[in-house]
């Protein structure tokens, strides 16, 4: 059986869609990483939503990080990704995304969009390094802080030199990730 696009797992770490039993975890890492947190209830939402593809990292039983994004229209809008403040500057946020990319490809989109906080410089690092571009912006999307949203956009999933790019970026990954998390847990 072949495995679905965007979901893995290699040696102890996995990246497998989002299940309502993970929200407490999933929560945990919301509340450290945003101003504002989504609730629960919405992230119940949408695990309803069939549109909508819902990711977590896993390793050994715990929850690293997850991501989330609709799929509708021909594109991938990316609503949400996040890692524990333990174990970032790892490689899993890149991860994480690469995922979501590689399932926009099996899909057959050729674009993605996702607005990003304008202070958010680590994100916007890794939305370029991955070809997405500054499309404009949102006045004042975040209320909580009244901070502008930079929308970035990415129209490169059709051609031949970015999906092999992103298929080298993924294995690339899967060889290292999961061995930097297993070595970050042991000094926890």
């Amino acid at each position: 059986m072949m495995a679905e696009a965007g979901l893995r797992e290699k040696d102890g770490l996995s990246i497998r869609r989002m299940r309502k039993e993970d929200l407490p975890q999933v929560m945990e890492i919301e509340r450290a990483s945003f101003p504002t947190p989504w609730s629960e209830r919405a992230f119940e939402i949408e695990l309803r939503n069939r549109s909508a593809f819902y990711i977590v990292a896993e390793f050994e039983g715990r929850i690293l990080g997850y991501a989330g994004m609709w799929l509708a229209g021909g594109e991938g809008h990316i609503t949400t990704i996040a890692v524990h403040p333990d174990y970032r500057r790892l490689g899993l946020g890149e991860l994480i995304m690469v995922a979501l990319i590689e399932r926009c490809i099996a899909e057959g989109f050729k674009d993605m969009v996702l607005e990003v906080r304008e202070n958010n410089f680590a994100a916007q690092r890794l939305y370029l390094k991955y070809g997405f571009v500054d499309m404009g912006r949102r006045r004042g999307y975040y209320m909580d802080t009244g901070e502008d949203a930079i929308i970035m956009y990415l129209g490169l999933l059709d051609r031949p030199e970015y999906r092999e790019f992103v298929k080298r970026r993924w294995e690339e990954l899967w060889d290292v990730v999961p061995a930097r998390v297993r070595d970050r847990n042991l000094v926890r």
